[in-house]
């Protein structure tokens, strides 16, 4: 019997690891291209990567705006309650367009709504057929 038949010098394994073992540059470059693949993948639109930034970046810009218009309203309604508190003139103003009150001898006309803008009544009930 042949000794190579029966009993083979290089098995299946030891020929992949002979070739593995020869190209393990090659191996190694390939393995580093996908490892730089994948980072810069996540880098770009993983879960915090340049995209998200770029968002949050402009959403951080917008809820700026927002503070920026509210600190200027809020500063303007304190300048408001301050005149209300000390001028007279103000208090008649602010009494007049919300309370619409009058100076005696005035007279208030309020005129109806635009005929386009009347909502119907709700009805009382259900309406029957008989």
């Amino acid at each position: 019997m042949n000794e190579s038949s029966a009993n083979p010098s290089y098995s299946t394994r030891d020929l992949v690891l002979a070739s593995l073992y020869r190209n393990r540059r090659r191996l190694a470059t390939g393995c580093a291209m996908l490892v730089a693949a994948a980072l810069g993948y996540f880098a770009v639109a993983g879960e915090n990567g340049i995209t998200v930034y770029k968002q949050k970046r402009a959403e951080d810009r917008e809820l700026a705006r927002q503070i920026e218009t509210l600190k200027q309203e809020n500063s303007q309604l304190q300048t408001h309650i301050e005149r209300l508190k000390s001028d007279p003139e103000e208090i008649e103003h602010e009494a007049r367009a919300r309370l619409h009150y009058t100076k005696p001898g005035e007279i208030i006309y309020t005129l109806p709504d635009a005929p386009g803008s009347k909502q119907s009544p709700p009805s009382s009930g259900p309406v029957s057929s008989q």
